[in-house]
């Protein structure tokens, strides 16, 4: 692999045939003045109803027909691998029909992690985070409207930490969880890599479904896998039972902690953005 030239070396040649985009603006006005600005939200909204629609009734059909107290069979429906097919799947689609829109975050801690890298303004951070969990919200209510009474008896798709695991191990699978996905979100978006591998076609959906998928075989048997606030925020409100409302806050602190630390890790140590930083004020 040949090394990157910067760009500006002498004789005017550059090696350099990426650019990074400017970092976003803490706040940007200009915003509220674009419809794109409200397609986007949209889509995320959209996007995020179908992801709990589809991922909960799969949750919810497994325990049907795994149930053998009610004519189920213990190997009977998808199993946890079919679950973990189901929720990476489904952000494959989404993440693949939304990414030229909205960007395709359908969850609050890839937004997080991207606007702490300046990808995204703090306007949009927060409309998409409140798009997301609304759209939950709605994709959990629908299920519950078609199958109220499988919806109530098998948890409705909630979240929660299962028996036997602590509240420090429940926290770690999440933080774990998804630095994996926000760290495979950097990775398969990165414009440098992009120009640096470009004879490595790489369709960025692909390795952040793959992500969802892995991260939720490791870690369903602890905490039902959240890795995304929405989703575990809309499952406890539709669900509206006590044991997903006491262990919410280990589904928005844990995954804001891993995209927070992917965030700097991709930014500040992979692609030396404080090295660079550092290097462009002491050289003027």
């Amino acid at each position: 692999m040949s090394k990157d030239i910067e760009a500006g070396g002498r004789g005017g040649f550059s090696g350099k045939d990426y650019q990074d985009p400017p970092a976003a603006p803490l706040i940007d006005a200009q915003e509220f003045a674009q419809w794109s600005f409200y397609r986007a939200i949209i889509a995320e909204f959209v996007a995020t109803l179908l992801f709990l629609y589809v991922t909960v009734l799969t949750v919810i059909g497994y325990k049907v027909q795994s149930d053998v107290d009610n004519g189920g069979q213990i190997c009977g429906g998808v199993g946890i691998l079919g679950i973990a097919w189901a929720f990476g799947g489904m952000i494959f689609v989404l993440v693949y029909c939304t990414a030229g829109i909205s960007g395709g975050h359908i969850n609050p801690a890839v937004t997080f992690g991207l606007f702490l890298a300046r990808k995204v303004s703090l306007v949009r951070a927060v409309l998409y985070m409140a798009a997301q969990s609304l759209g939950a919200i709605c994709g959990c209510a629908l299920v519950k409207a078609f199958q109220n009474g499988h919806y109530i008896k098998y948890g409705g798709g909630a979240n929660s930490l299962a028996d036997g695991y602590s509240s420090g191990t429940g926290l770690a699978a999440e933080i774990i969880g998804t630095f994996v996905l926000v760290y495979t979100v950097f990775s398969a978006t990165d414009p440098k890599r992009n120009a640096r591998d470009s004879h490595v076609p790489v369709l960025a959906p692909l390795p952040i479904g793959f992500a969802v998928f892995m991260v939720h075989l490791a870690t369903i048997p602890i905490t039902g896998t959240g890795i995304n606030p929405a989703r575990s925020f809309g499952a406890a409100v539709v669900f509206n039972k006590s044991k997903p409302w006491d262990d919410q806050w280990m589904f928005w602190v844990g995954p804001f902690i891993g995209a927070a630390i992917a965030a700097i890790y991709h930014q500040f140590i992979l692609r030396a953005s404080a090295g660079k930083a550092l290097g462009s004020f002491t050289s003027s």
